[in-house]
């Protein structure tokens, strides 16, 4: 089965693997999902992740992180550039999520990054995902 927007999947196997209160979840890897996954770990709200080969192919292992094995460190997420629409700011145009609580998380010309990382270095981007 092929994916249009694999970022999205990604965004909705955490969110659903959440939800039901999931150790950790499984999805197909790629460089861009490295980067958002390791940004994740940077900023504590997976525990960790790991690239394991499947048969022929690469899949990323999620840990994911609870407050008292109940409530999840990762309380929301929301793709917002898509394939149908992408959404591109400049350095001066970064938002911050919920007043610097949350993360957005820019892909720019010098990697993937958060907005404020981005906002530092003064460069610009398309606007992949908020994560709070």
């Amino acid at each position: 089965m092929t994916v249009t927007d694999p970022i999205a999947d990604m965004l909705t196997r955490i969110r659903n693997a959440v939800t039901i209160r999931q150790e950790s979840v499984l999805m197909p890897a790629s460089r861009m999902k490295l980067d958002i996954a390791r940004i994740l770990k940077e900023e504590g709200f997976i525990a960790d992740y790991e690239t394991v080969k499947e048969k022929s192919y690469r899949v990323i292992k999620i840990r994911l992180r609870y407050y008292d094995k109940k409530q999840p460190v990762l309380t929301g997420l929301k793709r917002i550039s898509k394939p149908g629409l992408r959404v591109y700011v400049g350095q001066k145009e970064i938002p911050r999520v919920y007043g610097g609580l949350g993360v957005a998380i820019m892909s720019t010309p010098q990697g993937v990054m958060t907005g404020q990382q981005a906002w530092r270095k003064g460069v610009g981007g398309e606007l992949l995902c908020y994560v709070w």
